[in-house]
């Protein structure tokens, strides 16, 4: 028996998809593929003129760069092939999703041939979205050097602005695990912190997450009753994914991959390999520690008293915990790593659901003459906290046949409610709803705007344009306009994706509208 097996289900759990021999929409799916890979090509030609290229790259001294990043027309049109690559390669994961229907049995091929063709031009592209990963090559040098990246942060390095992290992370503490530290000493000591040679091996270690999720997230989806190209197609082929962990290499991927190979092996009973997975997990990012307590109730069984319950959270943590202990050995790192968990960056992101409702908050509290700011922060606080109780109530309670689905809940609740929440954050728990289930209604509908939102945003909040270079439009704004034209496009004038996005054509929404709203004044007038 497995844990969270397809003979037990989850609340989500559809029928797999009919397989047929071919179906023309299978025969087609190269049609998006090539539009991705067009897609993620114009974002790697506008990279070279708005991404983040470090101060010590030899790339900034090169006339084709130096011409498309100081004149006015060169960030113009990189601006442009950035945002408008990006969009099209939105559009074409939505037309893939609707190409690949049927969801027959070489779907999972196409799946994986647009993944494998829309990461190529993205492992080559100027850092793009974020610069995290040129401070990944700082901690790696603290590391090298004998200083502790917990304790201290990069400008104690010389000449440490040169290898292009953000100032942000000068006086920061890291808040990754030892394993990723190892790492970073390791790329650190290939190529000297070069940074473009840097960037490329950190591309690559993100590149073994982005295959761990490839191999493993059909797996876990099949366990499930959960058609396995679908939830490949949802969790890793979807932009934000692959612009988050291929073209920015965010640590998150490695961390996202390991996790997920770890609740495979769990759910297929062996407990041992997959603890340690989840493990090294940890050992990138910490916070993928709340999930542990599932990998318990997996190992417990199903008919497990509270006693044994008790005993097999213990044995996991025991183990887990043990193993990143002694990995502290290693460079004295100690258990530094536990800062990230305790300790959470203050602040809040407008976006965020908790930090746009405690604006909200503030700004009537202050109205009314009220403690606005204060308020805000009591609603900040007890949303963290709601989800800090949800996972404890999903740990306690449910189904052992959902124990991976009440783990996706737990660690949704706990990154929707955080007052920061940065774009990729999503991608943490997104694999884990996939494999158990996102139904074609609001659920399907509500991942596209989030990947939507996210992937608009990140193109006009992180480009790098130099402040003498004389421009038309700002960047960002243009950036943003552009971004906003292609979904004003999608939603509206796409015959096709227009489909997916809003239910039946717009003049028969507002129609629609329009009449529910005058049935519901005549309701009011008859009372």
């Amino acid at each position: 028996m497995t844990a969270g097996g397809s003979h037990l289900g989850t609340s989500e759990s559809q029928p797999a998809a009919p397989v047929k021999a071919s179906a023309p929409a299978t025969g087609r799916a190269y049609l998006a593929i090539i539009e991705g890979f067009v897609g993620a090509l114009m974002m790697f030609a506008g990279s070279i003129g708005t991404g983040w290229i470090a101060n010590g790259s030899p790339m900034i001294r090169q006339p084709v760069v130096i011409a498309l990043r100081t004149e006015g027309w060169g960030v113009t049109v990189s601006t442009v092939l950035l945002t408008v690559g990006a969009m099209v390669l939105m559009r074409s994961w939505l037309r893939l999703g609707q190409r690949l229907a049927e969801w027959g049995k070489s779907s999972l091929r196409s799946v994986v041939i647009a993944i494998s063709a829309w990461s190529l031009p993205l492992l080559f592209c100027v850092p793009v979205f974020s610069r995290d990963v040129y401070a990944y090559t700082g901690q790696g040098r603290l590391v090298q050097e004998g200083q502790n990246p917990y304790e201290v942060g990069i400008s104690t390095l010389s000449n440490w602005f040169a290898l292009g992290a953000d100032p942000a992370w000068a006086e920061n503490r890291t808040p990754y695990g030892p394993y990723f530290l190892w790492l970073a000493r390791g790329v650190v000591g290939l190529t000297g912190a070069q940074p473009d040679v840097s960037v490329l091996l950190f591309r690559l270690l993100a590149g073994v997450g982005v295959l761990l999720c490839v191999i493993y997230v059909p797996k876990l989806a099949e366990l499930h009753g959960i058609n396995g190209a679908r939830a490949l197609w949802i969790a890793v082929a979807n932009p934000l994914f692959l612009i988050s962990f291929i073209a920015s290499a965010h640590n998150d991927a490695l961390m996202v991959g390991l996790a997920v190979a770890g609740v495979y092996f769990a759910a297929t009973r062996r407990y041992i390999v997959g603890i340690l997975l989840v493990t090294a997990s940890i050992g990138i990012k910490p916070i993928t520690v709340l999930l542990l307590p599932f990998l318990g109730v997996m190992w417990a069984g199903p008919s497990a008293t509270w006693t044994r319950k008790f005993l097999m959270w213990g044995a996991t943590a025991g183990l887990s915990f043990g193993v990143l202990l002694l990995s502290g050995i290693p460079y004295n790192l100690g258990i530094g790593w536990t800062w990230a968990i305790m300790d959470p960056t203050p602040g809040y992101t407008g976006y965020s659901p908790s930090g746009f409702l405690g604006q909200q908050v503030e700004m009537l509290a202050n109205a009314l003459g009220l403690p606005g700011g204060t308020l805000a922060t009591w609603l900040r606080t007890g949303m963290k906290w709601g989800a800090i109780a949800l996972v404890l109530l999903l740990m306690f309670r449910g189904d052992y046949s959902r124990a991976v689905r009440r783990m996706a809940l737990a660690f949704t609740a706990v990154v929707m409610l955080s007052p920061i929440i940065q774009p990729w954050y999503i991608l943490w728990f997104l694999p884990f709803l996939a494999v158990t289930g996102i139904r074609d209604d609001w659920q399907i509908r509500s991942l596209y705007v989030g990947v939507t939102f996210f992937v608009v945003f990140g193109a006009q909040d992180q480009l790098s344009v130099w402040s003498f270079v004389e421009l038309p439009i700002d960047a960002s704004t243009l950036a943003f306009f552009t971004a906003l034209a292609f979904t004003f496009y999608l939603l509206f004038l796409d015959v096709h994706t227009r489909k997916l996005l809003i239910q039946g054509k717009p003049w028969d929404l507002a129609r629609r509208g329009w009449q529910w709203l005058m049935a519901q004044r005549e309701r009011a007038v008859s009372r």
